[in-house]
């Protein structure tokens, strides 16, 4: 696998993902890839995050570099994935856009074994950006 894109990351967020991270009653695979996104991240104050990278709550858009398929996401917690347009920070690609940049690709790997080249077109919608 491709090293991973360097990230940043808010220290509100952090502080709130160690928070869902020390509550998980079942602490797979999922929440160590999670505790490493976290651990190798730049922590910034939220006035410093830069407009294009993702944090939590963020809406971005990217593309599959394979299909031309374009996706519009929200990334929210466990509590709130399930509607439509959302992806929990504990999903492989959840865990994977948090902190990216815009222009930056990750790897998604799907449930039926494939994996998708994403790269990281805007983010569309950011918390911190517009003072929410």
């Amino acid at each position: 696998m491709a090293s991973a894109p360097p990230i940043i990351i808010t220290q509100s967020d952090l502080q709130r993902l160690e928070r869902l991270l020390d509550g998980l009653a079942d602490y797979g695979p999922a929440a160590e890839a999670l505790e490493a996104e976290l651990s190798r991240a730049q922590v910034v104050e939220r006035s410093a995050l830069p407009a294009g990278v993702v944090s939590m709550n963020s809406r971005v858009h990217c593309r599959d570099e394979g299909s031309g398929k374009d996706y519009h996401l929200t990334l929210v917690t466990p509590q709130e994935a399930g509607k439509d347009g959302t992806v929990s920070v504990l999903a492989p690609v959840g865990t994977a856009l948090l902190g990216l940049s815009a222009g930056q690709q990750i790897d998604w790997p799907t449930p039926g074994g494939k994996v998708l080249k994403l790269t990281l077109l805007a983010v569309e919608y950011q918390p911190e950006a517009a003072g929410d």
